[in-house]
């Protein structure tokens, strides 16, 4: 009798905490998710593409040779966009990326140089917090990277949107984004299909932009659902 009345209040308590969990879900699900969008790739494609880049300055983007940020109050960057590198900083970690030649990169727990499985369990985990939070910094910057492709969505209101699939690089290559725009042309959200995401189409802001001393401009803020995402001490320099 004991154990059959342990094994009720475990299961009685396993219900309790994921019903509502699947039910929020399957709440969400029904509400937002959205098969991806067809659309045309071509010259009207490339040009959204570069109106958008227009409307961001993106010469000064280009001329910019070090970004530094702080994502979500847990990861900071120091980024030098000409040799590719960047020093990857969390809790008591260090790791010097080189983005060209993965051989030079290095690990540190408390500025010690560490070696072996820790390294490489440090500087797999750099390689994801990078190519996801600097995709939160500057991904309307990477519309002409090599290996995407760019289509013009027809939305609803005789709207445009820009549809952009990357088809190699990062950590989750196949991933696609609709970007939406404001009146003037500068990009305002995207919904994304990604691999990661249990739900297709969600929206997320890019709002908040500051003009840098580079002239360069960064947004500090994105809204996904009821999450915030921010992003600060944003630097950069020639």
């Amino acid at each position: 009798m004991k154990l059959k009345r342990s094994l009720k209040i475990f299961f009685g308590v396993v219900v309790f905490f994921t019903l509502p969990s699947i039910l929020f879900f399957s709440f969400l699900y029904f509400k937002y998710n959205e098969e991806l969008p067809q659309g045309i790739q071509g010259e009207e494609a490339d040009l959204l593409a570069k109106n958008m880049l227009a409307s961001l300055n993106d010469e000064a983007y280009k001329a910019t040779k070090h970004i530094e940020w702080t994502f979500k109050k847990r990861h900071h960057y120091e980024w030098n966009k000409t040799n590719s590198s960047c020093k990857v900083y969390w809790k008591e970690y260090r790791v010097d990326l080189d983005l060209n030649n993965p051989s030079n990169h290095q690990a540190f727990v408390h500025s010690f140089n560490v070696h072996g499985e820790l390294a490489d369990e440090l500087i797999e985990k750099a390689i994801k917090y990078f190519n996801n939070d600097s995709f939160w910094l500057v991904a309307p910057y990477k519309v002409f990277d090599k290996g995407t492709e760019r289509r013009l969505v027809n939305l609803p209101d005789n709207k445009k949107g820009l549809l952009i699939t990357f088809t190699t690089g990062g950590s989750t290559p196949g991933d696609s984004y609709l970007w939406l725009f404001d009146e003037s042309g500068k990009p305002k959200s995207f919904k994304m299909w990604t691999s990661i995401l249990p739900i297709d189409g969600l929206e997320a802001s890019w709002s908040d932009w500051v003009t840098t001393s580079t002239e360069a401009q960064l947004p500090t803020f994105h809204k996904l659902l009821f999450l915030g995402i921010e992003i600060e001490d944003i630097k950069t320099s020639f």
